[in-house]
């Protein structure tokens, strides 16, 4: 499986390479969509379940709202370790801006399946996370994140799974 994982993180830089450039008068009309790669450690403080992960994260900028917890919108992705464990799930985000810094705190519930990597313990697990970006180009943002993934003690076990990511964020 680590093979596997080499061969998608290269295929996703060859995607970062073939995205045409837009200029800024077209910048508008293709901005609608933020999509968030990532890679990184799931599970790094337990030694005997640690995993590489890779995870593709979509928001929908047209449905971002305004409100008094600060900006809003919802998010879709999954994610899957070099172990085959998966998680797909869909939550909320809200947004902070501290000039170039991006302050990104979000819970999404999803689906887990274990593959060959940690039980969790409950087919449906809770993702808590806080990812710090930076705006490196106007529609692009280097970022890092932290997560726990946690059932809730809704099965008859809840280890939980802390995991760190580094992101690439682009806007379409």
């Amino acid at each position: 499986m680590k093979i596997s994982i080499k061969i998608i993180i290269k295929i996703f830089f060859l995607f970062l390479l073939l995205i045409p450039a837009y200029s800024e008068e077209k910048k508008e009309n293709f901005q609608e969509h933020e999509l968030n790669f990532y890679t990184g450690m799931f599970d790094f403080s337990d030694d005997g379940q640690r995993a590489a992960l890779f995870g593709l994260q979509h928001q929908n900028e047209n449905l971002v709202r305004d409100s008094f917890l600060g900006t809003l919108s919802p998010v879709t992705g999954f994610m899957i370790t070099e172990n085959n464990a998966a998680y797909a799930y869909t939550g909320v985000q809200a947004h902070y801006s501290l000039g170039k810094l991006n302050v990104i705190p979000s819970f999404t519930p999803g689906l887990y399946n274990q593959g060959d990597g940690k039980d969790l313990g409950h087919a449906v697990e809770f993702k808590s996370e806080i990812q710090l970006s930076l705006d490196l180009f106007s529609n692009s943002e280097l970022g890092f994140s932290y997560n726990h993934i946690s059932n809730a003690s809704l099965g008859e076990k809840n280890p939980g799974a802390n995991s760190y990511m580094f992101n690439f964020i682009k806007q379409f």
